[in-house]
C-alpha cells in the first residue's frame, strides 16, 4: 500500500465523527470529545442526522453536508450502516477511514461476509482503512486522539501498533508512568485492510520515529512481512520489536515426520520474526524495558560492560546477570584507573564494578560516570543507585544525564527503590535516560541490544538460485505419484530419491531389492559395506522396528539381512505392508543431523536440529521459514545448542558445516518449489570431516495435492 496514502490516516488536517453522540459515555461521544478536549490542529465535524451540536460543535446530517474537504473518516456506527457510510465517503473524497464498530468476522460467519464486502468495496475506492473492531489511532505531534482511549499517548519516538485495543489502553497508562512517548500509536484490530505491514513500511519512512513496537495476534503475509521488516531493520536501520501472542496447539494435528511433531503453533512466527531481524520479547515490560532503551540511546560496539554503583550487593547482581545474559565485564586500563583515584575516596574500588561507595553524592558519580565511559575497552554502562541517607538522588537524577549524554556509547540507570528515588528517576528519564528498577533488567536490556547488534551484522542476505537443479523431473516424479486420483501419498526413501536427485541432494550409492537373491547381487555391486532398509508406508520408525540392519558385507550377509527385516518386522509392526528393500552403501563416519519441512498455515517451516533416533527427545532443533537467505541457513545451523560438536568440540573433527547449509538452501529451494511435498524428513544426514561433504542415510516424504 502507498506510504503517502497511509499518511492521511496519521496527520488529517480535518476529520468528521460519523456517528458522533449526545449520550456520554458511549464510544462516538468519548471520541469526539477526544478531539475536543486534547485540541486537534484540524477541522473536526461531527456527522449525526438527530442532533444539532455535540462539544460545542455544529453537527452535520451527513457527510455531503459538510462545506469543507475531509481527510480522515472515523466510523463510530452499527456494522450494518458502515457500506453505505464508505459510498457516501468515496462521494466526498475522504482520503483515510478508521472503522471503530465491531460486529465484523470476530463475531462470526455474517460479521466475517460483512468484513469481505468492507474490504472489496475500500480497496476499489483506494481509501486507506484501520480497522474494523479497533481502538483507532493517535498522534501526539497533531494532538490527534481519534480514538476512544481515555488519554492521548505523550510525545515520543515509539511508533506503536497493535492487534488488540483493549491492549493499548493499558499501554497507554503504563507508558505515561514511565515517561515513554510515541510517534504514532494505532489499533488496527481485524486489518480488513491496513496490515501490520503496511504499518510497519509506514514507520520506516516517518523521520519521528526511532523504533517500532508491535502486538500481534498474526501475520497475513509472512513473505512480505519478512521483506518489509528486514528491510526497515537491515537498511533503514530501525529497530522492531515484538509482543506476540496466540502460541495454540496447531502441532497437535497428526504428522509422518519428526519436523511436523516438533513444529509447535509458534515455531512459525518464532521462524518468521527471526528472519525479519525482528526482536522478540515475551512481556509487556521487557517490551518497554527495551523500547526505553531503543529510543534514547545509541546501540553498543561491542559486548563489554562497564557497572558504576554506590553499593557492593547491587554491584555483583549486576555482574551476575551480565555473565548470564553473554556480556563480558570490560577490563579498565591503567589509565582510567589512575585517572579514577584522585576522584574517588581511597575505600572505593576502581576496577570494574566501580564502587563510588554508598555517602557519593553526584559530583563522584559524574566523575566515575565520565572517566569510566571514556575507556577503550567499555562499549556500554549501567549506573546503580541504591538511596543511603548520604545520597543526594534528586541531584543524580538531575545532572548524571548531561554527562551520560557526552559519551556515544549507551548508559542505563538503576535508581534502586519506590519513593525514595522517585524524583531522581523522574529527572532521569526526562532527560532521556533510562531507568530499570533492579540491575538485572537494566543489563538484561543492554545485552538485548548487544544481540541485535549481532543480527544487524549479519552479512549475504540474498537468495540462493540453484542452476543444477531440474525443477521439471522433480516436478514429473511428483506429479506421477498423485495421479489417478490420489491426493496424498507418503514416499519411502527409495521413492524419494528422484526428487532428491533432482535437487542434486548427497545420495549414496544404493537399489531396491524384492528378494533375498536379488538383494545378494546389489551388494555385489556395491562392493563395500551396507546397510538394508525396509521400504514401508506402514513403517514410520524403522530402526525402531528392526527395519534397518547396518554392516552388511557378501552376497550371505545380504540374504541374511534381507530375510531378518521381513521377520522383525512381522513381529514388531503386525500387518505392514513391505514395498521393498532399500540396500544403500554405508557413509562415511560422521556427525547425525536432521533437515526437515512442515508445511503449515503460514508456509513451509524449514527444521534443523542434532538428528539421529533421539530427535524428538532433545528437541535440539531451529526453525526458519523458506525460501530463506544464506545468511538464514548459516545462522539458523550455528544456533542450535549442540552445533560446537559439530564445530570441533575438544579435539573432535570439524565438520562439513558448508555442505550442511548447502543441503539446507537446495531443500529449502525444493519445498518452495513444489507445494505438493506437505512434510519430508531427511534423518540422519550425515556430516563428515571439514571438506569431505555430507551424506542422506535416511529419508522420507509425504506428498499432498493443493
Amino acid at each position: 500500500m502507498s506510504v503517502s496514502k497511509i499518511d492521511f490516516l496519521f496527520n488529517p488536517k480535518s476529520i468528521a465523527v460519523v456517528g458522533a453522540s449526545t449520550k456520554p459515555g458511549t464510544v462516538g461521544n468519548d471520541l469526539l470529545n477526544n478531539l475536543v478536549k486534547d485540541k486537534f490542529v484540524g477541522d473536526v465535524y461531527p456527522v449525526n442526522p438527530k442532533a444539532d451540536e455535540i462539544h460545542g460543535l455544529k453537527v452535520y446530517k451527513t457527510l455531503a453536508d459538510i462545506p469543507g474537504n475531509v481527510d480522515l473518516a472515523v466510523l463510530c456506527l452499527n456494522a450494518k450502516f458502515v457500506l453505505d457510510t464508505v459510498d457516501q465517503c468515496k462521494a466526498k473524497g475522504v482520503k483515510g477511514l478508521v472503522i471503530i464498530s465491531a460486529g465484523f468476522k470476530e463475531s462470526g460467519h455474517d460479521g466475517a461476509e460483512l468484513e469481505k464486502q468492507l474490504t472489496a468495496k475500500v480497496r476499489e475506492a483506494g481509501i486507506p482503512l484501520i480497522g474494523p473492531n479497533c481502538l483507532g489511532v493517535i498522534n501526539p505531534y497533531i494532538n490527534l486522539n481519534a480514538s476512544f482511549a481515555a488519554k492521548i499517548a505523550l510525545k515520543g519516538h515509539l511508533g506503536f501498533v497493535s492487534q488488540s485495543g483493549a491492549l493499548c489502553t493499558s499501554v497507554l497508562d503504563y507508558a505515561e508512568d514511565r515517561q515513554l512517548g510515541f510517534s504514532k500509536f494505532v489499533s488496527f484490530g481485524n486489518k480488513a485492510d491496513v496490515s501490520e505491514t503496511d504499518l510497519i513500511e509506514y514507520l520506516a519512512d516517518d523521520p519521528g520515529t526511532k523504533a517500532i513496537a508491535l502486538y500481534l495476534e498474526s501475520i497475513g503475509n509472512p513473505q512480505k512481512f519478512i521483506e518489509v521488516a528486514a528491510k526497515t531493520f537491515w537498511e533503514k536501520g530501525k529497530i522492531i520489536l515484538c509482543l506476540k501472542s496466540g502460541r495454540s496447539a496447531e502441532g497437535a494435528k497428526a504428522v509422518s515426520s519428526h519436523t511436523g511433531s516438533l513444529a509447535g503453533g509458534d515455531a512459525e512466527y518464532e521462524a518468521i520474526l527471526k528472519q525479519a531481524g525482528v526482536q522478540r520479547v515475551t512481556t509487556i515490560a521487557e517490551l518497554f524495558d527495551l523500547a526505553s532503551l531503543y529510543t534514547t540511546q545509541p546501540l553498543p560496539k561491542g559486548n563489554k560492560l562497564a557497572i558504576i554503583t554506590n553499593a557492593g550487593g547491587p554491584g555483583i547482581m549486576a555482574t551476575d546477570a551480565a555473565i548470564s545474559a553473554g556480556l563480558k565485564l570490560a577490563h579498565l586500563s591503567e589509565a582510567t584507573e589512575a585517572a579514577l583515584k584522585p576522584k574517588l575516596p581511597e575505600a572505593a574500588a576502581l576496577h570494574n564494578p566501580v564502587d563510588v561507595i554508598g555517602d557519593a553524592h553526584s559530583d563522584r558519580y559524574q566523575a566515575a560516570i565520565e572517566i569510566t565511559m571514556a575507556d577503550p575497552d567499555v562499549d556500554m554502562g549501567v549506573v546503580l543507585l541504591t538511596p543511603q541517607s548520604m545520597t543526594d538522588v534528586d541531584n543524580c537524577g538531575k545532572l548524571l544525564p548531561e554527562v551520560i549524554k557526552k559519551t556515544s556509547k549507551p548508559v542505563v540507570g538503576a535508581f534502586m527503590g519506590v519513593q525514595q528515588v522517585a524524583e531522581g528517576v523522574k529527572y532521569l528519564v526526562e532527560q532521556g535516560i533510562p531507568n530499570y528498577a533492579f540491575p538485572e533488567d537494566a543489563v538484561k536490556s543492554l545485552a538485548s541490544a548487544y544481540k541485535l547488534v549481532e543480527m544487524k551484522n549479519l552479512k549475504d542476505r540474498t537468495y540462493v538460485e540453484y542452476k543444477d537443479v531440474d525443477v521439471a523431473a522433480a516436478k514429473k516424479v511428483i506429479d506421477g505419484y498423485l495421479s489417478g486420483g490420489v491426493t496424498e501419498k507418503y514416499l519411502t526413501q527409495a521413492e524419494a530419491r528422484p526428487i532428491f536427485e533432482a535437487y542434486k541432494l548427497p545420495l549414496l550409492k544404493s537399489g531396491i531389492a524384492t528378494s533375498a537373491d536379488e538383494a545378494a547381487k546389489i551388494v555385489s555391486g556395491i562392493g563395500s559395506k551396507v546397510v538394508l532398509k525396509v521400504m514401508s508406508g506402514d513403517v514410520k520408525h524403522k530402526f525402531d522396528a528392526g527395519g534397518v540392519i547396518l554392516n552388511v558385507e557378501g552376497a550371505d550377509g545380504a540374504k541374511a539381512a534381507y530375510d531378518k527385516i521381513y521377520a522383525n518386522i512381522a513381529k514388531n509392526v503386525p500387518g505392514a505392508k513391505i514395498d521393498s528393500i532399500l540396500i544403500e552403501q554405508m557413509a562415511l563416519e560422521g556427525d547425525e543431523v536432521i533437515i526437515g519441512c512442515s508445511r503449515g498455515g503460514l508456509g513451509p517451516l524449514m527444521m534443523f536440529g542434532l538428528g539421529g533416533t533421539f530427535v524428538e527427545l532433545f528437541k535440539d532443533v531451529q526453525f526458519r521459514l523458506a525460501p530463506m537467505w544464506k545468511t538464514t541457513a548459516e545462522e539458523m545451523v550455528r544456533s542450535i545448542k549442540s552445533f560446537k560438536k559439530l564445530d570441533g568440540f575438544r579435539g573432535t573433527p570439524k565438520r562439513d558445516i558448508a555442505a550442511v547449509i548447502d543441503v539446507v538452501l537446495r531443500t529449502s529451494a525444493m519445498v518452495v518449489n513444489h507445494p505438493e511435498i506437505a512434510e519430508f524428513d531427511i534423518n540422519p544426514l550425515i556430516v563428515h570431516a571439514e571438506g569431505k561433504g555430507a551424506s542422506v542415510a535416511d529419508s522420507r516424504v509425504q506428498l499432498r495435492k493443493k
